[in-house]
């Protein structure tokens, strides 16, 4: 399938933008609500107002390369234009089938032969640096600033890094909630999310990150109430080591952050702004920021669930054969994989000998492995380090198309530096000429790649579930916090489905026999709540097919969408998301530990009769997670439905029309 657009463009002469003084430009959204500020004097700097509320005050940005002044330190305007864009994104691998791109932008080119390009949205505004210089570039730094008009509380995401190198980290934490001038001298990645007042929230992130380094954020210490840009500085000198050495860790790095073209874009810096905390459940922004699709033919990339090994530990029961990294075990996870019509099955860590991709253990016969899920229609997908897989990529890909093999999941890069950043749209390149779904877990956060290369499926780059096998985290905040703020930037690889559900007090990390914090809804509701085009089934099958009805129930559970609709929810506390696929509507609701009444409204659903398969937390949920109740309902687009969800509880359902 071709991506398509309609594409409606007013040129406005620079005469006519809208200036309030020879320096000063404004370019508006299209609903008017959102005003971006542009001044131009010794330096450049710009500011946000929504609905008459300053979002960003005055900030001052620019792009230094080596040898050079810094760009935007006494510049000299050449020109000015407003482009109004009307487009219809068509989206193959995502949460709606296609998306309303319309937005004003301000194009300001400078002498020195560089541009600045604003854009203001109806949720939102983005900027980016264009350069027209000839040959190469060394970029030594570029500071972009985010000044708000007091202390505002924030939800940061500290790297997770060590003390050798605080940009080497997983990009999976928790948030902390606090006050801006609170935070502490070390990186956050984003994105980030700002407390407003009049119940406003704005993010912080960006997109369209290609050969540059992904952007942290720093407090301005200046003003502390505000945020810096931080980057990775460009790797000089790397060794291989981490974990199980599949991992380069980066011991020198240069004094410039990227090498690159002089004739580019850079990335935006897009800040997302909500008036409702429900607008935050169904955004948009990085996917039509990004590079649109380079991958011409998009019918052979098919989305769908995924039988997983790891997090429940290859555990199985009732079977004549030793479970572990064998054969025998994936061909089990095969017929359970075919008998829910999950798409895939993951062969993670051990299946490939020790350093190497193509030579398989002793106990795997990838091929038989191979042929027996095409027998049963399930695809193959193996999981790698990411070094490996670099030092020898071509051949790894040739090698295991031709076997058959889906796709990959490539770990542990930690690191979003230049270098990393190229690798990742090599990956993505070779992926699609090979026809290759690509995971990248161990990743950073996704900035619109998964649009440039639809065949990236997923992302991982979240705090998610598999940290419960060590760690004892407030998981059902976590949950609702990720679907409002690091959702923003696309998929995650969460890896939900645990059959072994606990109330807070009852809850223990254990490594070979994991559950969930929560209700046993509360992980069905993720299944929906959650974007993954490839959605991993984490529990071992044998606990699935303890819970048939649950797991019957999940694995009708689409992971792409027609539309996506937020129907209600609070930042921290509750989500509630319906989604659409063909005839029928899929909804999903998460809680934290407090539990609550609310009322699902189902205007949304249009004129008919719909009956609603509901899945909601049993009576004794908030001693036993695992209690539940399914139910039968008819429902119009009259009705409102009180649901209560228990502490740490969940709801869903599936509502077909009659």
């Amino acid at each position: 399938m071709k991506p398509f657009s309609f594409l409606f463009t007013l040129l406005i002469s620079a005469t006519c933008v809208t200036t309030l003084s020879a320096k000063e430009f404004v370019v508006e959204s299209p609903d008017k609500s959102i005003s971006l500020k542009v001044n131009v004097d010794k330096t450049i700097s710009w500011a946000v107002d929504c609905n008459k509320q300053s979002v960003i005050t005055p900030s001052v940005i620019s792009l230094t390369l080596q040898g050079e002044a810094p760009l935007g330190v006494n510049p000299s305007v050449k020109t000015s234009k407003i482009t109004t864009v009307n487009n219809i994104i068509a989206a193959p691998v995502y949460k709606k089938k296609s998306i309303t791109d319309n937005y004003n932008e301000l194009s300001i080119t400078f002498k020195d032969n560089y541009s600045l390009i604003f854009r203001a949205y109806n949720d939102g505004v983005a900027y980016r640096w264009v350069l027209n210089r000839p040959g190469e570039v060394v970029v030594s730094n570029e500071d972009a600033r985010f000044n708000f008009d007091t202390n505002y509380v924030a939800y940061i995401p500290y790297a997770n890094s060590g003390a050798n190198n605080v940009y080497q980290c997983s990009f999976e934490n928790t948030y902390k909630h606090f006050n801006i001038n609170q935070m502490e001298d070390k990186p956050t990645y984003t994105p980030i999310l700002i407390e407003l007042k009049n119940k406003m929230k704005c993010a912080i992130t960006e997109a369209d990150l290609e050969d540059y380094p992904g952007m942290f954020l720093r407090l301005n210490k200046s003003t502390k109430q505000g945020f810096v840009s931080d980057f990775a500085p460009f790797p000089l000198e790397e060794k291989q080591g981490g974990y199980n050495n599949i991992q380069s860790l980066v011991t020198k790095g240069g004094d410039f952050i990227a090498k690159t073209k002089g004739n580019r874009s850079f990335p935006w810096r897009a800040l997302i702004i909500s008036k409702e905390d429900k607008d935050l459940l169904n955004n948009d922004m990085v996917y039509k920021l990004a590079t649109p699709s380079r991958v011409q033919d998009t019918e052979w990339i098919k989305p769908g669930q995924l039988a997983w090994d790891w997090w429940n530990n290859w555990n199985l029961e009732g079977v004549n054969f030793k479970a572990g990294i064998n054969t025998e075990t994936y061909k089990h996870y095969i017929d359970f994989a075919a008998k829910y019509n999950l798409s895939y099955v993951l062969l993670d860590e051990g299946w490939a000998a020790k350093g190497q991709l193509i030579n398989t253990i002793p106990e795997i016969d990838l091929p038989a492995i191979i042929d027996y899920a095409k027998s049963k229609n399930v695809g193959v997908i193996l999981w790698c380090g990411w070094v490996p897989l670099n030092q020898n990529m071509e051949q790894v890909f040739e090698h295991y198309s031709k076997m058959g093999v889906k796709g990959f999941k490539i770990d542990f890069m930690d690191r979003d530096d230049q270098k990393v950043v190229n690798f990742y749209y090599k990956v993505a390149q070779l992926g699609a000429q090979h026809h290759m779904l690509i995971d990248f877990h161990g990743a950073y956060k996704p900035t619109g790649l998964q649009r440039t290369y639809p065949n990236v499926i997923n992302f991982e780059g979240v705090y998610g579930m598999e940290q419960l096998k060590w760690n004892n985290p407030d998981m059902p905040q976590n949950d609702v916090l990720i679907s409002y703020i690091r959702m923003l930037a696309g998929p995650l690889d969460y890896t939900p489905g645990a059959m072994r559900n606990a109330s807070k007090d009852s809850f223990r990390p254990i490594v070979g026999q994991p559950m969930s914090q929560g209700t046993r809804c509360h992980q069905l509701g993720l299944y929906v709540v959650f974007e993954a085009p490839l959605c991993m089934l984490a529990d071992s099958p044998s606990n699935y097919e303890k819970e048939q009805e649950c797991t019957k129930f999940i694995s009708q559970i689409p992971t792409t969408f027609d539309q996506t609709i937020a129907l209600d929810g609070e930042v921290g506390n509750y989500s509630v998301i319906a989604r659409k696929k063909g005839n029928n509507w899929y909804i999903g609701a998460i809680n934290n530990w407090d539990k609550r009444d609310i009322t699902i409204d189902f205007s949304f659903l249009g004129p008919g009769k719909w009956k609603a398969e509901v899945f909601k937390d049993g009576v004794n949920a908030n001693n036993n997670g695992n209690d539940y109740k399914r139910v039968f309902l008819n429902i119009s687009d009259q009705s409102h439905l009180a649901v209560h969800l228990a502490e740490g509880g969940g709801w869903a359902a599936i509502v077909r029309a009659e």
